[in-house]
Order: C-alpha cells, then sequence, then structure tokens
C-alpha cells in the first residue's frame, strides 16, 4: 500500500505541469475528440518516458545533455502562438492540433518522467503497475485540465482564451529562462 501511495504521488507530481498547461490549451475551444485524443497521447508518454528512462540508464542522459525546461518552454510558447492566431482569425475556430502537435505537446509534459524511469527501481518494485499509475493519473489530469479550460472559456467568454494563452506564454517563458 505505501509503494502505490508512493507511486501516486509521484504521479500527481509528475502531472501537475500538464494539468496547468491544458487548463490553458482548453481555453482555446479545442474539439472534444482532440481533448481526449491528447489526453490519451499525453497518458502514452507518461508510461513510455519512463520506461525509456527505465531502460536505457543515465548514460543517455549524459550524452543527450537534453534541457526539458528550455525545450518545454518553446514548446509552450509555439502552442500559445497557435491560440493568438486563432483567436484573432474567427472567434469561434476550433484549434486543430495536428498529431504532431499533440507529440511535442505530450513529449514537453512527459519529459520529466524520462528522469523518474532513471530511478524507478528505488520506488517501486512492481514497475509496471506504477508506470500504469503514471499513465493513468497523467491522462486524467490532461483531459480534466482541457474540459475544466472548456468550461471557463464557456462560462467567461473569449476572456477566458486571453487568459489561457497569458497562461502559456508565461509558463513558457518560464521554462525557457529557468
Amino acid at each position: 500500500m505505501v509503494e502505490f501511495f508512493s507511486s501516486f504521488l509521484i504521479a500527481v507530481a509528475l502531472s501537475m505541469d500538464t494539468f496547468s498547461l491544458s487548463l490553458g490549451l482548453g481555453t482555446g475551444n479545442i474539439s472534444k475528440k482532440d481533448c481526449f485524443k491528447l489526453s490519451f497521447i499525453v497518458g502514452f508518454m507518461h508510461y513510455v518516458m519512463p520506461s525509456l528512462g527505465l531502460v536505457v540508464g543515465s548514460s543517455l542522459v549524459s550524452f543527450f545533455a537534453l534541457n526539458s525546461n528550455k525545450l518545454l518552454g518553446g514548446i509552450l510558447l509555439f502552442l500559445a502562438i497557435n491560440l493568438i492566431i486563432n483567436f484573432r482569425s474567427e472567434d469561434d475556430s476550433k484549434i486543430d492540433l495536428s498529431f504532431l502537435g499533440m507529440f511535442l505537446f505530450a513529449f514537453g509534459v512527459s519529459i520529466d518522467a524520462f528522469s523518474t524511469g532513471l530511478g524507478l527501481d528505488a520506488i517501486s518494485n512492481s514497475k509496471v503497475f506504477t508506470m500504469l499509475i503514471f499513465s493513468f493519473t497523467s491522462f486524467f489530469f490532461t483531459f480534466f485540465g482541457l474540459m475544466i479550460g472548456k468550461f471557463a472559456k464557456e462560462l467567461v467568454g473569449r476572456k477566458a482564451s486571453v487568459v489561457g494563452f497569458m497562461l502559456l506564454i508565461i509558463l513558457g517563458l518560464y521554462h525557457l529562462f529557468i
């Protein structure tokens, strides 16, 4: 039971950035079908990335020297620009996230799960179960963030979109410059 609770708390921590970014993205009039697809891809990536971290180990981390904050910041600014373009072009246009856009978003928010996978041996004896917890938690956090963003858009109107892309810009700049 302690192992489950620890894994769940780590999953929540890994999913918090996903939730906050999904709130902003949800204000962009994203379709319900795309909300589900994006949530699924994020959940899938939160399974794949710790798996890769577990298999690959620390030697690959030092080889690539990825700066996940800069990568995530760039992706967030790209999404914010997309939201601004859609906001200015038509009042009720839906954001059409391509598979590549969804994948980049999912990759950006799940890259921290890669480093968690490096220490997965110390976290859990049942690695598959732990990674499933990561996956399901991030799926639900993404989906609920998108739905709350959509609700805020309906409740407050176009002002929610402004708040959404401002949030994405602030978070993108924050990740670029920390």
